[in-house]
């Protein structure tokens, strides 16, 4: 199982409406065949490895960078499952942009029309604090833009959301899958893969941070004028180059507000300080820092960032799509779990067997 981070540079162009209305039902046909076949946690387990969902994007129409891999094809899931969730026992929320911050209630909405063994209350927690994560907890230079959440009626549930450096152009992919969160602020990527590391990274979720967690959560119980005069006096040291956290960059000033309500009703724990109204990038920058400078609790500054063509790409990349063997591949699909329902799992089974033969003679 690999979960995590895929890198990307971006080729521009846009889907065109034909292409995008084929990739709707060739995702529906692959959805079917994969719930069909091993069941709806099946789908969030193969959606949240980076390989399987890029190898996705490149089936329906995209080569391996192309822009909008992420963001349409997670579009053409939502379209893919909408008005059949009940029939494969999978939701897709979210979504780009102003759609991202409509997840808890697409959620709540999915709850109130299908009964599920998890309160939602749970998954829109699962959505808020996995977004919070990747932008606050882990700053890494990416800002997410890109929020989807699936997941099942039994309550498992997957991520796959996005961000972006405008400094560089480049995207970065994370991918949760609730099976494999042990501990949402500790390692809760069970992987990740990129083609580039950064170099200024404030990992507050990796393993050896988890001092510098603790004190974080500690230092937000304190009176916010004294964490004031800490900020302060960190910025007339000289701090030694290897430190990624800058203390120019902090305005002590402007903290206080959200130090006075962490004061105020003190946090059990980083996860719940983290999931906070109000507790942002720059309040964990700066008690990170003072968690460093106080306790010697040393925030981790590594990166957890540790392809192939079915139909042609959307830019003509490597060569432009071709709308008739598209149709067909959909409608091989479709027929194959249509007769699969009606007579029996013959059709399946020669699949199975053909990927067998296909990895023998690899």
């Amino acid at each position: 199982m690999r979960t995590g981070t895929a890198h990307l540079p971006l080729h521009g162009g846009q889907a065109p409406r034909w292409l995008f209305s084929r990739m709707v039902l060739l995702s529906r046909e692959i959805v079917r065949v994969v719930v069909e076949e091993f069941g709806p946690p099946e789908m969030l387990r193969r959606v949240s490895d980076p390989y399987w969902f890029q190898a996705l994007g490149c089936v329906l129409g995209f080569d391996w960078h192309s822009s909008g891999l992420t963001t349409t094809t997670t579009a053409a899931l939502k379209e893919a499952v909408k008005g059949r969730e009940a029939d494969v026992g999978l939701f897709v929320a979210g979504g780009k942009g102003g759609t991202s911050r409509k997840t808890p209630a697409e959620i709540i909405a999915h709850a109130e029309s299908q009964p599920l063994s998890r309160p939602a209350e749970d998954l829109v927690y699962a959505s808020k604090l996995s977004a919070k994560v990747d932008n606050t907890a882990l700053q890494d230079g990416y800002q997410i833009y890109h929020h989807c959440f699936l997941f099942t009626t039994s309550g498992e549930w997957a991520v796959v959301q996005q961000g972006m450096n405008e400094a560089t152009g480049w995207a970065r992919r994370y991918h949760w899958l609730s099976t494999e969160v042990e501990d949402f602020v500790c390692e809760p990527h069970a992987a990740v893969c990129a083609e580039r590391r950064a170099q200024q990274v404030l990992n507050m979720v990796a393993e050896e941070s988890e001092a510098a967690r603790r004190a974080s959560a500690l230092l937000a119980a304190e009176p916010p004028d004294k964490l004031v005069r800490e900020l302060r006096r960190a910025q007339e040291l000289s701090l030694p180059a290897r430190h990624g956290i800058m203390p120019a960059d902090i305005r002590p000033e402007s903290l206080e507000r959200a130090l006075l309500s962490t004061y105020e009703n003190p946090p059990a724990d980083f996860e719940s300080l983290l999931g906070r109204r109000g507790i942002g990038p720059k309040t964990i920058r700066a008690l990170a820092l003072i968690a460093d400078l106080v306790y010697g609790a040393r925030a981790s500054a590594r990166d957890p960032a540790t392809f192939s063509f079915a139909h042609g790409g959307k830019d003509g990349i490597p060569y432009p799509v071709d709308r008739r063997i598209y149709d067909q591949s959909i409608e091989v699909l479709r027929e194959a779990v249509n007769r699969a329902k009606v007579a029996g799992r013959e059709r399946l089974g020669a699949l199975r067997r053909l990927a067998r033969w296909v990895g023998e003679e690899e």
